[in-house]
């Protein structure tokens, strides 16, 4: 009678011992590989979240709900939920088949939502680029998140599993025209500068409120995005860029024309302001007909 109580205490303490680090790597990390090479993601960067945001696969959200990343529902969310406590009580969860499913949502979450667009031109082995991203883009709010993740990755050498990674061309990259009008399935389109940074055009009555549940985007990110201060209003046929401009043009320097100003400049040739303003130190933002401006160093 003894040994049979042993064998159920033995049992019972395994079937709820609580997964390692070393051994949630070896499971997922095949998992990883797989959807950096499905999505451009890298392995290092979804394994290290996916232990930081799920406590190694242990959470209660990861055994309930095979959710390893704490994506909550959303307004565009149709699939099963759960709900738990988090910054408020009740809040909605995506609920998964399976971990493999949730790995595969969590690298979609990112890919298409327009906030995160530029850490995809970052190198793919550039985990501290990512790293620092995700929290720039407000995927969390803790402000050590980035150090968080880097320290998994340094502690655990996950980035060995970004290497051989080469990111897939698509086609327009053999010959880009100035400006691409691809079609996101929502109000706007989404277009493209010559230098690859997307923007839309806005139309009457669009506001910010609007445009941040359109694309996934606060609004303090957006007026950064496009050098626009607390207070400053959208304007009809204003571009308005949902990524962060570049710190050069292509092209060296443009004539300014009548009436155009060194934000409208940034804004027309995708680059950022206080980069035009440590190109030309002399100028001011109101700018005379003609005026010389330099768009790199």
């Amino acid at each position: 009678m003894r040994y049979l109580t042993v064998i159920f205490l033995f049992t019972t303490v395994i079937g709820f011992a609580k997964m390692t680090p070393e051994q949630y790597i070896e499971k997922y990390r095949e998992s990883a590989i797989r959807e950096m090479k499905r999505s451009g993601v890298p392995a290092s960067i979804t394994l290290s979240q996916g232990m930081l945001e799920s406590g190694n696969g242990n959470s209660e959200l990861a055994t309930k709900a095979n959710n390893h990343f704490g994506i909550k529902c959303h307004s565009d969310w149709k699939g099963p939920s759960v709900k738990m406590d988090d910054d408020a009580k009740n809040e909605c969860f995506r609920k998964y088949k399976s971990v493999y499913d949730s790995y595969v949502d969590h690298s979609d979450f990112l890919k298409n939502r327009s906030r995160y667009a530029f850490l995809f031109q970052l190198k793919p082995t550039d985990y501290k680029g990512w790293a620092k991203g995700l929290k720039k883009a407000g995927y969390a709010t803790n402000p050590k998140y980035p150090e968080l993740l880097i320290r998994i990755i340094e502690r655990h050498e996950l980035n060995q599993y970004d290497k051989g990674y080469k990111p897939k061309k698509v086609a327009e990259d053999k010959a880009l025209p100035k400006e691409i009008a691809v079609s996101n399935g929502k109000q706007h389109a989404i277009q493209l500068t010559a230098n690859r940074v997307k923007f839309i055009k806005i139309k009457k009555g669009d506001t910010f409120y609007s445009l941040q549940r359109e694309f996934d985007l606060r609004e303090n990110m957006l007026r950064k995005f496009n050098d626009m201060k607390t207070g400053s209003v959208l304007k009809e046929g204003q571009r308005l860029y949902i990524q962060p401009k570049r710190g050069k043009a292509k092209q060296a320097e443009v004539k300014s024309k009548l009436g155009e100003t060194l934000w409208s400049i940034s804004q027309n040739h995708a680059v950022k302001l206080k980069k035009l303003q440590k190109y030309n130190p002399s100028l001011t933002n109101e700018l005379k007909e003609g005026t010389r401006v330099k768009l790199r160093k």
